[in-house]
């Protein structure tokens, strides 16, 4: 179960730092990714500290991959969640 859910997790992990980057744009896309990435987060670090497994190789990747998830997630919020300032600066000078 443990190596089942770390290549899950490492496949949307690619797909979406992939994605993320060729939609910077998008806005939508950004926060539904982010609020999917914590989901993953959640779930990584539940199945990390929660399960038990040997002592295999994946153990160093899947704790990295959780904590690299973390800024990437962080960084989708802020591309999410940024407000443009040239549209929605609405003061008139005179």
């Amino acid at each position: 179960m443990f190596n089942v859910i770390f290549w899950i997790l490492a496949i949307w992990f690619v797909v979406n730092v992939v994605w993320m980057w060729f939609a910077l744009d998008n806005q939508v896309l950004q926060k539904t990714f982010a609020w999917i990435n914590v989901c993953a987060i959640v779930i990584g670090f539940w199945v990390y500290y929660g399960m038990t497994h040997d002592a295999s190789a994946l153990n160093g990747w899947f704790l990295t991959m959780n904590w690299v998830n973390i800024a990437v997630a962080a960084v989708q919020f802020y591309f999410g969640y940024r407000e443009d300032s040239i549209t929605h600066n609405d003061h008139k000078t005179a």
